[in-house]
């Protein structure tokens, strides 16, 4: 199963790729056209397609390719957005909500594994979240009290299962994990199963609307009455763009020389905060560690990040052997909570974005919501994640934060470029920024040393591309969108890839 970077994570070296077998009609006027093949598509599509909707899902990659790939597939009902903070900007009934949402959406992942039999490991366990010096400790206090409020089965322990010192914790009960894409593999057979249409390596390129929409993509024209982006981020230009922050975080699995391999999920308080699981692989168990977020496209040396990390592991854990490293991108909105449901000035097109580290859960209910949209035209959650609200007290100073940050990489980046001549120490499979004939150009070394190039300028906001030295991929630092080496497009806001310079290929030293 190929995913979008150059780093492998363990969940895709251990599922097989999934081969569509159910044949698509181009004349077809389908009722429901999903985009996007994670969880939040997948999940989408199989409950609307079982409700009688007749739906085809357009993934560009492969099942799995995106953000699904790369989870670390902690199923949870505490939020990276803390009740406390919740009833804060949204109110205690809200939070509430919050928690009964996200209830609802392991519930519905344990009923889906249930009824369509789907090996994904799925496993209830406690939750762990530590604080390491007062300050935090007065942090969890109130966290535990207001998760407490919310209806979050939670209390103070002074027993964690991991090897980590600590001030203070507190233990909540029944969340869980899976293994993320065999989990997808199943939601995909279980969906084409029900009559439905997947189509993988089919890249939506532009949207027509007229009395229902037909999508152009790589493949063709799909024809559909309604349609819904399950793609992280909407593509193209759009308040989104100014909504959401994307970020990257960073996981390795590894094996220990002595001890046991705890049950439960573990988090710290730390800024940014890492958390901590195991899994059993073909019989071999793992721990997993994931955290060192930052900005996407805003770090000298990604590939540094891992050492850093590595070392932090080896530091607080019996590490054996480091079998697996990867990172992935989320997106974190300005006001805490997700994006889902009806797109702004919009009547049948639906989104769901915003959803922060929690992925698995919030992909899951935002299908949820979505699925009770287009069927009944409402759902008890609609006004609480609905994608035109706008909380001036909750978002207000992570909009000017983020936005201010987007505006100075745009300018910044347009005055950091390298001259050509530094290129003699560019290492085969890296990339840089570089100024040539008065030009910016990206250029790439090839392993074989040959030297490409292509235009920085990302094309959905006109930002100059970074080189992500772990990924090997060009990100950029605006709003998130990537690529690979080539310029091919990896992920959006973006539609479409880099601009290749027409130019023989310079040949390096």
């Amino acid at each position: 199963m190929k995913r979008d970077g150059a780093t492998t994570s363990m969940w895709q070296h251990t599922c097989a790729s999934f081969q569509p077998k159910n044949g698509w009609n181009k004349k077809e006027l389908f009722d429901v056209l999903i985009i996007g093949g994670g969880i939040t598509g997948l999940t989408t599509a199989l409950l609307l397609q079982t409700e009688g909707k007749k739906c085809l899902l357009a993934e560009a990659g492969n099942i799995g390719f995106g953000a699904t790939g790369g989870t670390t597939a902690h199923l949870s009902t505490m939020p990276d957005t803390s009740y406390h903070q919740i009833e804060n900007d949204y109110g205690p009934e809200e939070a509430k909500a919050v928690a009964a949402a996200t209830r609802e959406a392991i519930d519905l992942i344990e009923g889906l594994i249930g009824k369509y039999q789907i090996d994904a490991h799925f496993a209830y366990e406690p939750g762990f979240m530590i604080a390491g010096d007062q300050q935090q400790a007065d942090q969890l206090e109130a966290i535990v009290a207001a998760a407490a409020r919310a209806g979050v089965v939670i209390h103070k322990t002074n027993e964690v299962p991991l090897p980590l010192s600590f001030t203070a914790a507190c233990r909540f009960e029944f969340q869980a994990k899976l293994h993320p894409t065999k989990y997808l593999a199943g939601l995909a057979q279980a969906f084409e199963e029900a009559g439905g249409v997947v189509l993988q390596q089919c890249l939506v390129t532009d949207v027509e609307r007229k009395d229902d929409y037909l999508a152009k993509t790589t493949l063709g024209d799909i024809h559909a009455k309604q349609m819904v982006y399950a793609t992280h981020i909407p593509p193209g230009l759009n308040s989104f763009n100014m909504r959401c922050a994307a970020y990257r975080s960073y996981a390795q699995a590894f094996t220990l020389s002595q001890g046991t391999y705890p049950a439960g999920l573990v988090y710290d308080l730390n800024e940014p905060y890492n958390y901590y699981r195991s899994e059993i692989i073909d019989g071999r168990p793992y721990m997993i560690a994931g955290g060192f977020d930052h900005k996407a496209g805003q770090h000298d040396n990604e590939e540094m990040i891992f050492t850093r990390q590595e070392a932090f592991l080896r530091e607080r854990f019996p590490v054996d052997a480091i079998a697996y490293r990867w990172s992935s991108q989320y997106y974190v909105p300005v006001d805490g909570l997700p994006y889902i449901g009806t797109a702004p000035a919009e009547d049948r097109i639906y989104v769901a974005t915003g959803f922060n580290g929690d992925g698995m859960t919030m992909g899951t209910l935002a299908a949820k919501i979505i699925c009770e949209l287009i069927s009944t035209g409402k759902s008890k959650y609609e006004s609480l994640f609905r994608p035109s609200r706008i909380k001036p007290v909750a978002g207000l100073a992570a909009f000017v934060k983020e936005n201010a940050n987007a505006v100075k990489e745009f300018f910044k980046n347009r005055m950091s470029t390298e001259p050509l001549s530094s290129l003699a120490g560019l290492a085969p499979g890296s990339g840089r920024v570089v100024e040539w004939e008065g030009e910016k150009v990206a250029l790439y070394k090839h392993e074989s040393g040959k030297l490409s190039m292509l235009s920085p300028v990302c094309p959905h906001a006109k930002c100059f591309v970074h080189w992500n030295s772990a990924e090997q991929s060009w990100d950029c630092p605006c709003h998130g969108s990537r690529f690979a080496p080539n310029g091919a497009l990896l992920t959006g806001p973006a539609t479409e890839g880099l601009q290749q310079i027409l130019l023989d290929d310079l040949e390096g030293d």
